[in-house]
């Protein structure tokens, strides 16, 4: 019989692999559409998908660093999606969603640097000339994961909380 943490810890990380499985399903529908060949697909007058390789981290950060920052980053982005659920357990809720929303984008975005050496961005929000950085669904759920923890911890800071 398992024991009740070892369910918590098992649907954590059911979790983590159920938002790097969305990412890269949504990922490879992109591959198939849009990518070859190359074509962009208007959604709304901000909003497009477009094929885009990203070889750095979230929105393009530390693009162009080559193989050692390549190998780096999927090692650090594979060992967040180990450890921050751990790390993560005694948390409250809202700060556990955050982890484990981070670590499933961060599992994601891993998975596409160690099959295709970079990482695949279909995402392209615009106005007018102006194009924020193309991202996909792992960058989303980091940016989201990252939100829940900074609210957790204004509303901790608020309760009196260290």
């Amino acid at each position: 019989m398992m024991m009740p943490h070892l369910v918590r810890h098992a649907r954590r990380y059911f979790v983590v692999a159920l938002v790097a499985a969305v990412d890269q399903a949504a990922k490879q529908v992109a591959l198939n559409s849009i990518f070859t060949p190359p074509i962009t697909v208007d959604v709304l007058p901000f909003l497009r998908f477009a094929p885009v390789w990203n070889d750095g981290i979230s929105f393009g950060l530390l693009g162009g660093g080559g193989a050692i920052i390549a190998i780096a980053l999927t090692c650090f982005a594979v060992a967040v999606a180990v450890i921050l659920p751990f790390i993560a357990r005694h948390w409250d809720r809202l700060s556990v969603i955050g982890a484990l929303l981070m670590a499933g984008g961060a599992l994601g975005n891993a998975i596409d640097r160690i099959i295709y050496g970079r990482v695949v961005d279909f995402i392209d929000v615009f106005a007018g000339q102006w194009h924020w950085p193309a991202f996909n669904i792992a960058d989303i759920s980091i940016c989201v994961g990252a939100g829940c923890l900074l609210i957790a911890a204004m509303q901790d800071s608020r309760a009196g909380g260290d």
